[in-house]
């Protein structure tokens, strides 16, 4: 989008889009490209640091290190653009902004997938994926004070290739299992991964009902309170988890811009009063 002298003043996220943005307004977006693009199998495995019994599977502790401590200080109120990140209440259900305090501890709760990824306390509070209530958050954008919302939907080909969730969950409980190899806990988590008489694993299970969710509460969210333009990369064959994949999926990103440009700038004419 800059590339189109596109600069957002306001940038909303959940879950991966929380990363992203809050990213991306910390200067590091070049870093994390870079590492994503030589992310394979044995690499995405090491990411993966299981535990059992913490409401979720995996800490999520090891990602949070990629970044050097400067960045994991940082402070949501001294990034350079207004920025929120949208969490779920676990207690209540209630979608939460996240604007204030450390910004990967923000990014973390955005982000918990549960069952995957244990729910993160903030200010008393326990929090889960954003997902589940807002999972493209234009209405958050719109609420801050945004002319002009770009949304990014994830999940406009949700259901046309349904050996994405299958693959991909086969793919990451191979690389949780590597990652646990030779620990005294892989007889569980073999139990738990594993498919029996062609039923789906509890990790596809989990995978496909978070994405039933996002398509299903995205269509709703955003025919209530549509953006102003809306890029949709075409990722229906990456799953929820394949990280090894992102040269694809930062290609499909790309390319999804230039398919919306026309939309973008006569989206930017009409807001700067120009037809």
């Amino acid at each position: 989008m800059e590339s189109h002298g596109i600069k957002p003043g306001i940038v909303c996220g959940t879950s991966i889009g929380a990363l992203i943005g809050g990213v991306y307004l910390g200067g590091r977006l070049v870093e994390l490209e870079d590492w994503a693009r030589r992310l394979n199998k044995r690499r995405l495995s090491r990411l993966f640091d299981v535990q059992l019994g913490y409401g979720g599977i995996i800490a999520g502790r090891r990602i949070m290190h990629l970044f050097d401590a400067e960045f994991r200080n940082r402070r949501i109120e001294d990034l350079p653009a207004r920025f929120a990140c949208i969490a779920t209440e676990y207690d209540t259900g209630h979608e939460v902004w996240l604007q204030k305090g450390n910004l990967l501890e923000a990014i973390r709760a955005s982000y918990a997938l549960p069952g995957l990824l244990p729910p993160v306390q903030i200010n008393g509070h326990w929090l889960l994926d954003g997902a589940l209530v807002n999972p493209v958050p234009a209405s958050v954008c719109r609420a801050l004070g945004a002319r002009l919302v770009i949304a990014v939907n994830l999940n406009t080909e949700f259901g046309e290739n349904a050996t994405g969730v299958n693959g991909d969950a086969g793919l990451a409980a191979e690389a949780i299992l590597e990652s646990v190899n030779g620990s005294s806990g892989v007889p569980l988590v073999r139990q738990l991964f594993a498919r029996r008489n062609c039923a789906p694993s509890m990790l596809s299970v989990v995978a496909s009902s978070i994405n039933i969710v996002q398509d299903r509460l995205t269509r709703s969210r955003l025919a209530g309170e549509p953006p102003d333009v809306t890029i949709a990369p075409k990722i229906g064959g990456i799953g929820i988890m394949q990280f090894d994949r992102a040269k694809e999926g930062i290609a499909a990103g790309e390319q999804a811009v230039e398919d919306a440009a026309p939309a973008l700038d006569h989206a930017l004419r009409r807001v700067n009063g120009r037809r």
